[in-house]
């Protein structure tokens, strides 16, 4: 190349370099954080405001949503950007750096509403698909892995909205509010502003975890979000119905709702993190199989007499604080102070109730979701909501019923507890063409903390008489022959594995299982414990009252009453 043109080249160079420059923009000064981080996408970004720990002026935008903080122009400045920091995907660069939330990744990752693992432990294992529920699976593996089952695609496409890895927006209205990492509870969104207003203005990040976040998810299976709040989950017809049409109280998913009894402490003003703790929600780095095992909290926690506001891991509520007048737990919300009563002598400490959990007497209702009749047809597709794609199969879903009053009872471990259907699953499969391949059958009771506690436990009678509380199901006993009989009023459902157990039934008057527990240890009551409790309930026509002299000296270990008269006779009634 000869020197002319090389000159050429080199002018023509330069003088694009100045009418580049020229035709720029620059900001007129240099944008600096007060930790001392160079800025200049504050020179376009000037309205957001955020809380006073992630204000730009401390921290500036690329701190969280990365790309180039140092970049002059938008294209430059915005290559590289995330618009969810907290989505697990990017968390480690965002808020998980150094000087930030470092040490909370691993736990997030690791927590139970990250990996979901229960759920898909326990799904396959009731599918058949493994030999326990204790496996070790994740969303994450899934993600990165694509495995797929029958019980995993049924996850994919039904239930994979609930965890902290979908990503927030992917999908419309309700259901896109759910998810982000992070952002999925530390997100508060002014409700005074219309949507298109609120896309507007910068999201705020808080601490302060208001309920509606926590409800998103839990307000499926268990339903313990809506419950809490007195909401309870219906039939879906609509009724009673409004100038003509349907009911205005509707859930996402076409769900209609009924107004009932809150949970005593919703009606105080409690949300749900005055009671759960940081380790509970965002895990403490350890991956655990099921619920019971990453929650700490018990009644006792508070409502002890002894070691008040220290939970069953040995954890101290940094809410709860002793006063002159004793024990109390502030809002984390509204800083309400709230007093804490010890559980009730004489009634909470009775020698027959030794082994009842709390909720087995003060929570008056559950959600129970009877015959969960699932379709799979392989001749049509889809959405796998993990992958956002859609993929071979369409799942659908309805139940046989939906009931609210007398819980039934059953123990665990060493405990009497509630529990409801589980996964009372008939599902049928249909091949390519749409005909019926196969069917099978899983049914399960589960044990639940239902969050629907009152003050007044339940009473006497209702758990003493009650055949479904006994999880008999609906129906009446009766004697015959020396013998306790059962007349049910379910029989089932006719499948094409034959009639199922009645749905409402855990166990024959023998103490016979009629379905399978939610863990190993999880049974209904035995002949015997079903032979104590109806012969107690003969005796509370006239012995109602706790106080009554045919308790006194009773145990749950005698088949009857026994107390000692006024001059000290053994006397049985």
């Amino acid at each position: 190349m000869s020197p002319r043109v090389t000159l050429l080249i080199l002018l023509l160079i330069i003088l694009a370099l100045i009418m580049k420059e020229n035709m720029t923009t620059r900001p007129d000064q240099l944008y600096v954080t007060t930790t001392g981080q160079v800025e200049m996408c504050l020179s376009c970004h000037t309205t957001e405001k955020l809380d006073a720990a992630h204000d730009t002026k401390v921290l500036g935008c690329s701190s969280c949503h990365l790309g180039d903080a140092l970049a002059i122009d938008k294209v430059t400045a915005h290559k590289g950007i995330v618009k969810n920091p907290g989505d697990l995907r990017v968390v480690e660069k965002t808020c998980g750096v150094e000087g930030c939330h470092a040490a909370d990744v691993k736990k997030v990752k690791n927590s139970l509403m990250a990996t979901n693992r229960g759920i898909l432990a326990t799904l396959l294992y009731y599918w058949g698909e493994a030999p326990d529920q204790n496996g070790v699976f994740s969303v994450e593996q899934l993600l990165e892995s694509g495995e797929n089952s029958l019980a995993i695609d049924y996850y994919r496409k039904l239930c994979g909205t609930c965890h902290l890895w979908k990503q927030k927006g992917d999908l419309p209205g309700f259901f896109g509010e759910k998810g982000g990492g992070c952002t999925a509870c530390h997100y508060q969104k002014d409700e005074n502003l219309s949507e298109a207003e609120a896309k507007k203005i910068h999201p705020f990040v808080t601490k302060k975890v208001p309920m509606k976040n926590c409800v998103r998810c839990h307000n499926r299976s268990g339903r313990i979000g809506i419950s809490y709040t007195g909401v309870y989950e219906s039939e879906n017809y609509g009724t009673p119905y409004e100038d003509g049409g349907m009911n205005s109280r509707e859930l996402p998913g076409n769900r209609y709702y009924l107004d009932i009894t809150e949970d005593i402490h919703h009606e105080k003003g409690m949300t749900c993190i005055d009671c759960h703790t940081r380790n509970e929600i965002m895990g403490d780095g350890t991956m655990y199989a099921h619920y019971e095992d990453q929650v700490e909290i018990h009644c006792a926690t508070c409502h002890a007499t002894t070691d008040v506001g220290v939970t069953r891991k040995g954890d101290n509520l940094n809410n709860v604080v002793e006063k002159d007048s004793g024990h109390v737990l502030q809002n984390k919300i509204t800083e309400q102070v709230h007093p804490l009563k010890p559980l009730k002598a004489g009634v909470c400490d009775f020698a027959g109730h030794n082994r009842m959990s709390c909720d087995s007497c003060h929570s008056s209702w559950v959600p129970q979701c009877y015959g969960c009749h699932v379709k799979y047809d392989r001749s049509d597709t889809d959405l796998d909501k993990l992958t956002m794609t859609q993929t071979e199969g369409w799942w659908s879903e309805g139940r046989s019923y939906i009931r609210y009053e007398r819980p039934t009872l059953a123990v665990w471990g060493k405990k009497v507890v509630i529990v409801t259907p589980g996964c009372q699953d008939i599902i049928t499969l249909l091949d390519e063409d749409g005909g019926e391949d196969s069917q099978f059958n899983s049914f399960t009771m589960a044990a639940i903390s239902p969050h629907t506690t009152q003050a007044k436990g339940r009473s006497c009678v209702e758990c003493h008489t009650k055949t479904k509380v006994m999880g008999l199901g609906e129906g009446r006993v009766y004697r015959e022959d020396g013998q306790w009989q059962f007349a049910g009023i379910d029989q089932g459902v006719e499948t094409a594995k034959g009639m199922t157990p009645p749905l409402d039934a855990f166990v024959t008057i023998e103490g016979e299982p009629l379905q399978r527990g939610s863990r190993a240890d999880l049974r209904p009551f035995n002949k015997e414990e079903l032979g104590r409790i109806l012969r107690v309930g003969l005796c509370l026509e006239c012995h109602a009252e706790y106080g009554d002299k045919a308790w006194k000296g009773y145990t749950s270990e005698t088949n009857c009453p026994v107390w000692k008269d006024e001059e000290g006779l053994n006397v049985q009634h």
